[in-house]
């Protein structure tokens, strides 16, 4: 990638990758338009190859720089040592939601990434998908689960949980209507109904 793209105006490189997110979230790598990128972006096609040489390159870009974005938002907003299962949930659910203020597309966008199926691209983000999936999974290994009712098995509750949020990340994706609070809101509203079924005190 061309370092100068970090040169440009901040509202111009979000405006770019914002871009670059949700066509990629809506229609794969293989299907996604570089056409639709730059109409979305407001830049002229040649400086999409200029600072990115190919889609494969920004695609390889925008998964890369949202991985690190999304993972310092983590570590930002989840405490160190271990935490209770559900309050590690809401901070997870936090941090999404404060991704999402600067980056709408962001969380969809890795989410589908775990589902590309394109051979091509998913080689060229081996090495960061493999990275962002042990941070996941040393973050969820952080889990409390002391206070689960006996017989429940907290992997099947974190299931639940991913797939409770990545509902709602579709849903708002399809009706086109993002919002961060909303997202935060409602995932929370099921993290409650999940806590009082599931726990010994509630």
């Amino acid at each position: 990638m061309n370092e100068k793209f970090f040169d440009l105006k901040k509202e111009k490189q979000d405006r770019f990758i914002n871009a670059a997110l949700k066509t990629f979230a809506e229609n794969g790598y293989k299907k996604a338009s570089t056409d639709e990128i730059v109409g979305e972006a407001g830049i002229s096609k040649g400086l999409l190859f200029h600072y990115f040489g190919s889609k494969q390159g920004l695609y390889e870009f925008v998964y890369n720089y949202s991985t690190k974005y999304i993972t310092m938002e983590y570590t930002r907003s989840i405490p160190q040592g271990q935490v209770d299962f559900f309050d590690l949930q809401t901070a997870m659910i936090a941090a999404q939601r404060e991704a999402m203020r600067t980056y709408p597309y962001m969380n969809i966008f890795l989410t589908q990434a775990f589902r590309e199926k394109d051979s091509e691209i998913v080689e060229a983000v081996a090495v960061s998908m493999d990275q962002y999936s042990a941070f996941l999974g040393q973050t969820y290994g952080k889990a409390d689960v002391s206070r689960f009712q006996p017989g429940i098995d907290p992997s099947g509750v974190l299931k639940m949980c991913l797939y409770i949020a990545d509902g709602i990340l579709l849903e708002q994706f399809r009706d086109q209507k993002t919002d961060a609070d909303k997202y935060y809101e409602d995932n929370i509203s099921y993290l409650h109904l999940l806590r009082k079924q599931f726990y010994l005190d509630c």
